[in-house]
């Protein structure tokens, strides 16, 4: 309990705002100055954090994503390659069967004005070239 006197100056004291006047002019009410932390806007700072993350994410995408397309490209190019060598292989694998008929090696040889054993060579002169 409060003393005697105090609940006394409390019951005969004036009170805090004093009534409105016509001519009296409001005071401005004064904010009181906060210290240089409290400025802070941690809305902000979060905000810019999430980017800076953000951008760290996106930046690890990017080196995959550019090794991978870099990769693939390798690879199209290993591909074309393997393509046209098996094509390459084939055409070569058509000649040579063509080479080892015996039908071809005659016909080659008798180009080349080459005989059968025992058969007689003559040549035609005065014949107008092909």
């Amino acid at each position: 309990m409060p003393p005697a006197d105090q609940a006394a100056a409390t019951a005969t004291a004036t009170p805090r705002h004093e009534p409105d006047l016509p001519h009296a002019r409001p005071r401005p009410r004064r904010v009181p100055a906060r210290p240089p932390l409290e400025r802070v806007r941690w809305d902000r700072v979060g905000r810019v954090a999430l980017l800076v993350v953000l951008a760290v994410v996106a930046a690890l995408y990017v080196e995959h994503a550019i090794a991978y397309v870099s990769a693939r490209r390798q690879a199209d190019a290993q591909l074309a390659v393997v393509n046209r060598l098996r094509e390459q292989n084939a055409a070569l694998a058509r000649q040579q069967r063509s080479l080892n008929d015996p039908a071809t090696i005659v016909r080659d040889a008798r180009a080349l004005g080459m005989v059968w054993q025992g058969e007689r060579p003559y040549v035609i002169t005065g014949m107008p070239s092909h």
